[in-house]
């Protein structure tokens, strides 16, 4: 990944000397860059799956968290969920195998679904470098539409500072 200090470097004023002799009456917008918060939500279970509520609270996309690909070491095989089915809070939607362990991947909250990332069956391994990209090339699991009860799942799951907070306390045991 580019590194934000490297994609902003500042273009040399000679670079833009020609442009400006070459169009005299032409002037050089300068668009700002900002970052606008997030409009997702990520949160976590003791389990170590993580979902992303989408701003609408509709949809999400759902995966495990680095500290689980971590302790699992190297991911050798993915099983991934059957798109189209409807899922309670905790029910085992796949399952991870590495070179260590196996383990089942849970659903954070009840949700069906959508889609899901048929990328990490070629290429497993992608879990281990980015658990936690639900970009296209990311480690992501499914992306799900969520339930009723699943909103009302999220409020037992832990944010990204009580999570952090978690599995320090695990990683003491």
């Amino acid at each position: 990944m580019a590194s934000i200090a490297r994609c902003l470097r500042v273009a040399r004023p000679s670079a833009f000397s020609a442009v400006i002799k070459s169009s005299a009456p032409r002037t050089i917008g300068i668009r700002p860059f900002s970052v606008t918060a997030s409009n997702e939500i990520r949160k976590y279970t003791k389990e170590h799956e993580w979902i992303d509520v989408a701003a609408d609270n509709k949809t999400g996309v759902l995966g495990i968290s680095e500290y689980a690909a971590k302790a699992l070491g190297d991911i050798v095989y993915v099983e991934l969920p059957e798109e189209g089915r409807e899922v309670a809070q905790g029910d085992a939607i796949g399952a991870v195998e590495s070179v260590k362990s196996a383990a089942d991947i849970n659903a954070p909250i009840g949700c069906k679904v959508t889609q899901i990332n048929t990328g990490l069956e070629e290429k497993p391994g992608t879990l281990n470098q980015v658990p936690e990209d639900d970009s296209h090339g990311g480690g992501w699991i499914a992306k799900v539409q969520i339930t009723e009860q699943g909103l009302k799942d999220l409020e037992n799951l832990m944010d990204s500072e009580a999570y952090a907070e978690f599995t320090a306390a695990e990683g003491d045991h």
